[in-house]
């Protein structure tokens, strides 16, 4: 529908008149969040009664899985739906090869296990990627010169999903940017019974700056050094290419698709959702938590309204949930 003058027009039309009151407000309002709309990112570590601050992104802690389970317990509360899981691998165990991510009893696989015993109804989302398992921070397996290989990757991130959902993950989280992936896991899913276990694929995920604070939360950046991202990973600068990789992951077998970052990439949430409409989540990352969090604690913005206002955008744009730091503050906001 187009608007012209001849449709409406001052003094007849007044914007502010349905803005007066606050239960005009409300009956009027398009978006709205809920703890339905939310999946809490959440850092496991080894050991028992363990909590570890994370530095750059205050009020953010590892935790061992006693107390995850804890956690879980409280989410549930709070009506928050899911978790998305990422384990804090000791150096010990990193590889080259990253064999300890397809490890039946490694840290990620054990969390899982742990979290739908204790609460079944919670929604378990693991990560799949090999950048917490290699020894040079990267997402697959290189070759001399530094290269990620793609299908030699494929092949042990299929292993790695595979062992997730053995755990009893309800969705694998293809975070890695190869090609073919999603295909690839779909088939070893269905061939091995878990027709039900759910693909959200990291589809238009950028090679970003905001990432800085989760690589440190995962204990890959010091890995990773100086090398970077950028022959998997996303240019900033391209939208079409979105779409591409969202339609072929679609193909291959995804049930959901994600966008990260979040705030910085919302014209190509608008562009998935309204060209493919499938389901849509966007990951507000820990740079964007981080940036938000020094804002509230040198009293530059308030805390409520603008953690409040950053997903009720996110929400606008078309997403159908949203991956952020911010989701037990949120919900507690919520529920009170």
């Amino acid at each position: 529908m187009s608007f012209t003058n001849s449709q409406r027009f001052f003094p007849e039309t007044r914007m502010r008149r349905m803005r007066a009151d606050d239960f005009s407000r409300r009956l009027m309002r398009e978006n709205v969040v809920t703890p339905d709309d939310l999946i809490y990112p959440v850092f496991v570590i080894e050991g028992t009664n363990q909590r570890e601050a994370i530095p750059s992104m205050p009020g953010i802690e590892r935790m061992s899985i006693d107390l995850l389970v804890k956690e879980a317990r409280e989410l549930v509360s709070l009506g928050v739906p899911a978790v998305a899981l990422f384990p804090v691998t000791p150096l010990s165990v990193k590889s080259e090869l990253a064999e300890e991510a397809y490890n039946p009893d490694g840290l990620a696989q054990r969390a899982v296990k742990a979290l739908k015993e204790a609460c079944p109804e919670l929604g378990v989302m693991t990560d799949v990627a090999l950048d917490p398992f290699t020894t040079h921070g990267q997402d697959g397996i290189i070759d001399t010169h530094g290269y990620v290989l793609n299908d030699r990757t494929v092949d042990t991130l299929v292993r790695q999903a595979l062992s997730h959902a053995e755990a009893g993950a309800d969705i694998i989280a293809p975070s890695d940017m190869m090609d073919g992936r999603i295909g690839s896991i779909r088939e070893e899913l269905e061939m091995n019974t878990h027709v039900n276990t759910r693909i959200m694929a990291y589809s238009a995920k950028y090679a970003s700056a905001y990432y800085g604070p989760f690589r440190d939360a995962v204990g890959s950046s010091a890995n990773l050094g100086k090398s970077n991202k950028f022959n998997y990973q996303m240019d900033p600068a391209n939208s079409d290419e979105a779409l591409h990789e969202v339609a072929l992951d679609l193909a291959e077998g995804a049930d959901m698709v994600m966008v990260k970052p979040g705030m910085p990439y919302l014209d190509i949430v608008r562009r998935v959702k309204d060209e493919l409409k499938v389901p849509t989540f966007v990951y507000q990352v820990s740079g964007e938590y981080a940036m938000h969090m020094a804002a509230f604690q040198n009293g530059w913005l308030d805390e409520r309204s603008v953690m409040m206002e950053s997903l009720v955008c996110i929400k606008r744009a078309g997403c159908d949930g949203i991956l952020t730091y911010f989701a037990k503050r949120a919900a507690l906001l919520l529920n009170e």
